[in-house]
């Protein structure tokens, strides 16, 4: 049995009884009347191109002013530095950020404030709203090549130019502004020292596996003076994000970890002395996963914690924990933590926590099934309110008064753009940007979220993007895409970026089908931790059963079926062609196919082996092997095209090569494509482009017989 619910018309959602939260709801009504157009209304539009992805702008990093009546945030996207005047782009393609600036009130659009050629970030008001810090990379390139490293900025509003505050060697990322905007706290690495840096020069530079363990500091930036100096310098850990300042300014509070390993679970959190840089622990039931965020009164601190179960090995690292976070507060004064943990009321992991200006409730967002939602907690009782649902919102930033608030927010028929609304009982609420108008002349394909019962009886998620104009009762060539993770989900988002053009596919008469299988989050602690010991188990007859649920709707042609997934996604494409041949074509991205050799060279083997109950050893191997597609080689019928970038750490190149082999050893269809100095996802501009055409004419030449659309 299947049951849907279409994005256009989303069901009521909990309705908060404070008249300060009405606002809230005002605002989903408004956003969810515009998720999507008449069908008429497309008749005269076009179809979705590659191109056209590649020019849409994102749009992040809300903050608004301490009055409420001014935003800044970042408008990133494609910049082509040697176009010439005709028009004509040129061979260097950026992709770059840069500041703007939109009145809260919408008398008038936003503006560009800032120009420089490697871009700027992270824009944050002073404290009295007269001024606004960013980080920016700017100056000459130095000897040897090297970049300029990305320095704090401030831009007065009055006018002028923007002054560097900041000059640090390493350069300086994460800051925040002390409450009487006089100082800046940020965190730099160490440097090099001048031998190495020597030798690196004339390239006798061997570098030991995991030996590169330069730190991250926290420092502090007199403004007026554009003075820096080391706060805390420490070889025993290393900042984990930020500092948050004390109400008073007297004291920062910091997470930091023993290494600068990814694979580093370990988390330890302090309150640092502004002055001295002395150091006071903060001891919570488990390790502190971010730096703690003050009460307005300085007596409290809120954060998350995360509790480990699993044994230390010989270096002292251990798996990742699959658990929920919890959010915690602190007692500064007697040093007590109050776990506010409640699974029958949140059940996930709160992100970016702000305080009321009360103090007498905290704000958060989360992950909520295929959406991303707005909670409140009040803190005397422990009671969790969701007060924005069947949304996708994020970046909240609040005026000092708490009465205001800046939000990015997408739709399954528009990526983000910025919105500001009132919190008090006027209701006030509005769209302030519009920043991708290109898309107004592109058909969109229609999203609904559905849900069906998995053969064991489990209900799953997912979303489902039909081709553009669809009619009911016709059947259309279907792409399963299995999403990354495992623990992640997709959501109901807009679906037009490299990493998920679905809405291209939409334009070309294919649906795209997103399930989120047991293992995914945003569905609870439970269901996250559905898939450990059983990856290819459950989670594959999720995705298998949501197929079968939507060919059971009369959409997806069950002779016309492929699939595509990236790194876990791309593990589950593996599997699954191991499993049936269900599908005409797959395309298998940044995958995995051989578990026990991915634990040994991926940066992360603790993620890999939470999932396995430890490493590969006489206890586990069986289990490591029993759920890698390379075990079922022969099985392996499917045309299947394997993209990698050439540089990924997190899931290593003889992943792709093992699989390729295999196929290549039997007569399956197969190609492997490397993108040479990509990672885990592709960040370059071309590499982009190629990665869409040439998924998109394997997965229909095999899946449809059409020709190739590759130039």
């Amino acid at each position: 049995m299947i049951r849907s619910t279409r994005t256009a018309c989303p069901k009521p959602w909990q309705r908060p009884a404070a008249p300060a939260l009405a606002a809230l709801v005002a605002l989903v009504a408004l956003v969810a009347a515009a998720s999507f157009a008449p069908l008429d209304a497309q008749t005269t539009k076009r179809p979705m191109g590659i191109d056209d992805i590649m020019t849409i702008k994102s749009v992040g990093g809300p903050n608004i002013s301490p009055n409420g009546t001014q935003i800044v945030f970042t408008v990133g996207g494609w910049e082509h530095p040697n176009a010439k005047s005709d028009s004509a782009k040129g061979d260097t393609h950026e992709n770059r950020s840069h500041v703007w600036i939109v009145p809260s009130d919408g008398t008038s659009p936003a503006r560009q404030l800032t120009f420089s050629e490697r871009g700027e970030s992270a824009p944050a008001f002073s404290p009295d709203g007269q001024s606004i810090a960013f980080v920016s990379a700017r100056g000459t390139i130095g000897a040897g090549g090297a970049a300029p490293r990305p320095q704090i900025w401030l831009l007065r509003l009055a006018g002028g130019e923007a002054e560097k505050i900041t000059d640090v060697k390493e350069g300086a990322s994460t800051f925040n502004w002390s409450p009487d905007g006089k100082s800046i706290a940020f965190a730099s690495s160490d440097s090099l020292s001048r031998d190495e840096e020597a030798k690196r020069a004339r390239r006798d530079d061997p570098q030991q596996f995991e030996g590169d363990q330069r730190f991250s500091h926290i420092w502090i930036a007199d403004v007026a003076t554009k003075q820096s100096r080391e706060l805390a310098h420490s070889t025993e850990w290393t900042m984990n994000g930020g500092a948050n300042w004390s109400p008073d300014g007297s004291r920062l509070a910091i997470s930091t970890r023993p290494t600068s390993l990814i694979r580093d679970e370990r988390r330890s959190a302090y309150i640092v002395d502004a002055a001295t840089g002395a150091l006071t622990p903060i001891t919570a039931a488990g390790a502190v996963q971010a730096a703690p965020v003050w009460s307005p009164d300085g007596k409290t601190l809120a954060f998350t914690t995360l509790a480990q179960s699993h044994v230390p090995h010989a270096d002292g690292m251990m798996e990742r924990e699959q658990r929920s976070t919890h959010l915690t507060l602190y007692d500064v004064a007697t040093g007590t933590p109050r776990d506010l943990y409640d699974a029958a009321q949140f059940d996930e992991d709160a992100n970016g926590l702000s305080w009321s200006a009360g103090g007498d409730q905290l704000w958060f967002t989360a992950q909520d099934r295929s959406w991303q939602s707005v909670w409140t907690v009040r803190v005397a009782q422990g009671r969790f309110t969701k007060t924005i649902s069947r949304q996708m919102v994020g970046g909240l930033s609040y005026s000092k008064d708490g009465l205001s608030a800046a939000m990015t927010k997408q739709t399954a028929a528009a990526p983000n753009d910025i919105y500001f609304m009132r919190l008090d009982a006027t209701g006030e609420h509005r769209k302030l940007t519009h920043l991708n108008p290109q898309l107004e002349q592109i058909a969109l394909g229609e999203t609904e979220v559905i849900t069906w019962k998995s053969n064991d009886g489990q209900e799953v998620e997912g979303i489902l993007l039909k081709p553009v104009g669809y009619q009911p009762g016709q059947k259309v060539p279907m792409l399963v895409e299995p999403h990354g993770g495992p623990t992640g989900a997709h959501n109901a988002g807009f679906k037009a970026s490299n990493g998920s053009p679905g809405q291209y596919w939409a334009g070309r008469g294919w649906a795209t089908f997103y399930p989120n299988p047991r293992g995914s989050t945003g569905y609870g602690e439970k269901f996250m931790r559905g898939n450990i010991m059983d990856w290819g188990g459950g989670d594959y007859r999720d995705i298998m059963t949501g197929v079968d649920a939507v060919i059971a709707k009369g959409i997806a042609d069950p002779d016309k079926l492929a699939v595509a997934g990236w790194s876990y996604g791309g593990y589950m494409t593996s599997w699954v062609v191991s499993q049936t041949q269900r599908f005409k074509a797959a395309r298998m991205g940044a995958g995995l196919s051989d578990l026990e050799s991915m634990y040994g060279t991926t940066d992360i083997p603790g993620y890999i082996g939470a999932f396995f109950n430890g490493p590969p050893s006489k206890e586990t191997l069986a289990k490591y092997r029993e759920r890698s597609a390379m075990t079922y080689i022969d099985q392996v019928k499917t045309p299947t095209l394997i993209l990698h970038g050439a540089q990924d750490a997190r899931v290593p190149i003889g992943q792709p090569m093992e699989f390729y082999r295999g196929m290549k050893d039997r007569g399956t269809p197969t190609e492997l494509w490397f993108y040479p100095r990509e990672g885990h996802g592709f960040g370059e501009y071309y590499h982009q482009i190629d990665k869409m055409k040439r998924e998109f004419d394997w997965i229909s030449k095999y899946t449809l017989g059409t020709k190739s659309v590759l130039q």
